[in-house]
């Protein structure tokens, strides 16, 4: 008996013995955009996520909505990156930056491609990513250098060597500015590391993938695990964690909210936290790159050494 040969592109679907029509229009499958912690990409604990839009209305991606748990997770990643990082050698911290930079031109391609869907000029986007290479090795040029600038010997009454030098303060909380996913992030980010601190923060969340993408430069990138910890989500959600946490040492907020401002304000008077707002900066111009920053987040440390004093010692050199 001959065997009959079916055709399987001619089948259909059917449910209920009702034939359903196939759809010529093929269904997107977004990517799922994880977040960083401790140089590995988890997803959020929470399970939750959203879906960020462009003007268009266009679905740019699945990003985890990270939790109060997400971020404990990455100050303990952050924590435990800190004397391994601080105890690195400055040219060595100076060498990954670089190394960041040159990620960064290779993908750029990429980051433009990401900028431009999140409405952004094609113009505006590689004028974005340039700026954000450029910026990467301006602090790899400062990591060795800002130590001479901003120490200094002090002038004292008694027969010491008096001298006071910059020190890593720790751990930095960050939430990244919401309108620049890219140069803003890491235009507060450089600073912080080139000084030897390590940092959790908190992308953009309306435009966060430029932000997320450059966790895989940094993993590209000989940078430690914990050094950078990346999360998305709302501000709203996790602002007071940030900068409640008894582990973190210092907190950058970028944005123009002054409730937010207040309430950080606030909460940073009972912990002794230090806190800075970088709401005026244009990232854009010369102003959004200086030493200075990196100073905003170092302790100053003092150090006594008794020396004999030559002066009075007699005719003896």
């Amino acid at each position: 008996m001959g065997k009959t040969l079916v055709n399987k592109s001619s089948l259909t679907i059917s449910e209920n013995g009702l034939e359903k029509p196939t759809s010529s229009k093929r269904l997107e499958v977004l990517k799922t955009y994880k977040i960083y912690i401790g140089g590995q990409f988890p997803r959020t604990e929470s399970g939750r996520y959203y879906v960020p839009t462009n003007e268009a209305g266009k679905k740019l991606a699945n990003v985890c909505l990270s939790s109060r748990k997400d971020f404990r997770n990455a100050v303990v990643a952050a924590r435990g990156a800190v004397s391994g990082w601080s105890g690195r050698a400055a040219f060595n911290r100076s060498q990954i930056l670089y190394r960041m930079a040159e990620m960064l031109e290779g993908r750029k391609a990429q980051f433009i491609d990401e900028l431009i869907e999140q409405d952004n000029t094609k113009a505006k986007a590689e004028k974005e990513v340039n700026l954000a290479i450029d910026r990467l090795i301006y602090y790899a040029g400062w990591c060795d250098k800002f130590q001479q600038i901003f120490s200094s010997v002090n002038p004292v009454a008694s027969s010491h060597f008096n001298f006071s030098v910059p020190e890593a303060t720790g751990v930095v909380s960050i939430i990244a500015p919401q309108g620049d996913s890219l140069l803003g992030l890491v235009s507060v980010m450089a600073p912080v590391i080139a000084g030897g601190n390590t940092c959790v923060i908190l992308a953009s969340e309306t435009k966060p993938l430029c932000s997320v993408t450059f966790s895989e430069v940094l993993h590209s990138s000989d940078l430690p695990g914990g050094v950078v910890n990346i999360l998305t989500g709302k501000i709203q959600e996790l602002a007071s964690w940030f900068v409640d946490h008894m582990d973190v040492n210092a907190t950058i907020y970028c944005e123009k909210d002054s409730n937010t401002q207040k309430s950080m304000r606030e909460k940073s008077a009972l912990n002794l936290k230090r806190i800075f707002f970088y709401d005026k900066v244009n990232w854009y111009s010369a102003a959004g790159q200086s030493p200075y920053f990196i100073l905003d987040t170092q302790e100053i440390k003092t150090t006594w050494h008794p020396v004999e004093n030559i002066a009075s010692a007699g005719a003896g050199y």
